[in-house]
């Protein structure tokens, strides 16, 4: 038998299979292109965040360089204040030396650098004597409230001693010359101004919130026959519960 010759129909039929061999092509390409779209965008996303992490470094890096530049624009200048101020002690001990005599030179020299962390013995309580005479001759006597504040302690406290030994070399510096010109009103204004406030602040934390402080407390209740517990609030480092700050 002969095979029939295609028709219309098996034309039709064979467009349609081209036709959708061709949607199927279209189908998957367009596939490929979201797939490398997302890509894209994810790869975009991350190098926007590497972008913003950059900037914010190089921003942080520009503010810790102003604030570097700040620091030596406060130091521009100290070499020359600090010579200036020796160059002031040196002409007031020659003045001393020269106007007042020898001995009166002598004794305005800063005294040899007491190592209290490790004096014991006789050579402590030689230091100890001649910072103890400062403070009871001069430190005491002359500073009011700011002297009231240091606790009879003070010995046992080497933050005392530490501050009190140059805060006395500087007074001495300062106030034995026997003459004095604006520089020295300077030095002797900014001693006492900040300079020896701030000591006396942090001597009076130091011995007034210690140890001996408490037993001191304990001591004075004892004499005044005060139970245990009555009028806490006298001390120092206490609140009463009942009083708002």
């Amino acid at each position: 038998m002969s095979t029939p010759a295609s028709g219309p129909a098996d034309a039709v039929t064979g467009m349609l299979l081209q036709i959708t061999q061709h949607a199927e092509r279209l189908a998957a390409l367009d596939e490929r292109e979201a797939g490398h779209y997302r890509d894209i965008i994810a790869r975009l996303a991350k190098l926007a965040r590497q972008l913003t992490e950059t900037s914010e470094r190089a921003d942080a890096a520009q503010a810790t360089a102003a604030r570097q530049a700040d620091v030596l624009d406060s130091l521009d200048g100290l070499d020359q204040q600090v010579a200036s101020l020796v160059g002031q002690l040196s002409v007031m001990t020659a003045a001393r030396q020269g106007g007042d005599g020898e001995q009166d030179g002598k004794s305005a020299q800063p005294g040899r650098v007491p190592r209290w962390w490790k004096l014991h013995g006789d050579e402590r309580e030689e230091a100890l004597a001649r910072l103890r005479a400062w403070v009871e001759q001069i430190y005491r006597p002359g500073y009011g409230h700011l002297s009231a504040a240091l606790g009879p302690c003070w010995e046992q406290h080497p933050l005392c001693l530490y501050g009190l030994d140059w805060l006395m070399e500087l007074w001495s510096a300062l106030y034995l010359a026997s003459s004095r010109g604006a520089p020295v009103l300077a030095s002797q204004a900014e001693w006492q101004t900040r300079l020896l406030p701030a000591l006396a602040e942090q001597m009076h934390i130091e011995t007034s919130r210690c140890q001996h402080a408490d037993a001191a407390l304990i001591r004075r209740r004892s004499a005044a026959g005060i139970r245990s517990g009555e009028n806490d609030w006298l001390h120092p480092g206490y609140s009463r519960p009942d009083v708002a700050p």
